[in-house]
């Protein structure tokens, strides 16, 4: 719930003018977006963005067709999973704080950030599930796969430092807080075991 309640803080915040931060890192990166830089950002945001989700469900699919007995899991984690992922598409409008540059759609929080850091934390539950033993890999690649793709959205311009942040805090206080009511979290005992090996 504390970091549900920050993202919706910040969001107030930030909601009608830019923190200053937010304004410094913008006019720093000001006009990459059609540069060499800008254009290594499109590319990653084209994997690292609103793809993710899907496969992961699709993934998620192909787990529960394999084996019929990890339904139940399965069902879980894509409830958290699409909670984590509607953040965007429930607070943008709620929020309406417009882009570092002219853009189409809103701003905070950003949807491609959401994405990443949705799909990576229902790896990190999968994985601790299913393979105890690479949940902390999980996560680093998972953190890892965020923070590059915060980044760059604010190189491309479309997204405020605070977008990104407010993005993962969304995505960490729904998902955490529907983890824990649909029983993902803590891990069972047999996998808390295993992590300590």
């Amino acid at each position: 719930m504390v970091l549900l309640t920050a993202f919706l803080l910040l969001g107030l915040a930030v909601a009608h003018q830019p923190l200053a931060l937010d304004q410094a890192v913008a006019d720093a990166l000001r006009g990459q977006y059609s540069r060499p830089a800008g254009q290594v950002a499109g590319v990653v945001t084209t994997v690292l963005g609103p793809v993710l989700p899907f496969a992961l469900g699709l993934a998620l699919v192909v787990l529960v067709l394999r084996e019929r007995a990890r339904l139940p899991l399965g069902l879980k984690l894509a409830a958290v999973l699409i909670l984590g992922r509607l953040t965007s598409v429930v607070f943008k409008p709620v929020f309406l704080r417009p882009r570092p540059r002219a853009y189409p759609d809103l701003s905070y929080p950003s949807g491609h950030v959401v994405s990443v850091a949705s799909t990576a934390l229902v790896a990190v539950l999968l994985v601790g599930w299913l393979a105890p033993k690479f949940v902390a890999r999980t996560a680093v690649i998972g953190a890892l796969a965020t923070v590059l793709a915060a980044v760059c959205r604010i190189v491309l311009g479309v997204h405020w430092v605070t977008d990104t942040v407010g993005a993962v805090l969304a995505v960490l206080g729904v998902g955490l807080v529907s983890a824990s009511a649909l029983r993902l979290l803590p891990l069972p005992a047999r996998d808390r075991r295993s992590l300590d090996e």
